[in-house]
């Protein structure tokens, strides 16, 4: 039986899959910051979801990684007073 890290090391070198695992990655690194963020600022789901417009149950998919809308994800970025920036993952000379 292989393991879960043998298994993965195998399986990322097919590019296709290692650009979808990335973006998973990125997606999940996202919920869990913006959970850690509403947390310490001491609001549960409900109230971040009443400041920010959206449904406890669209903030709770955001929360666990499950796509949004950017739409969505603005709104309760900004109800935590977040503001969002897109930067190149490489240098340009």
């Amino acid at each position: 039986m292989k393991s879960f890290k043998t298994h993965l090391k195998t399986k990322i070198k097919n590019e296709k899959f290692k650009e979808k695992f990335q973006e998973e990655k990125e997606l999940i690194n996202l919920s869990l910051e913006l959970h850690d963020l509403r947390e310490k600022k001491g609001l549960s789901q409900s109230e971040l979801a009443k400041l920010a417009h959206v449904t406890q149950q669209q903030l709770s998919k955001i929360e666990n990684g499950i796509n949004c809308n950017l739409a969505t994800f603005l709104k309760v970025c900004h109800a935590l007073d977040l503001e969002v920036k897109v930067k190149s993952r490489k240098h340009i000379a």
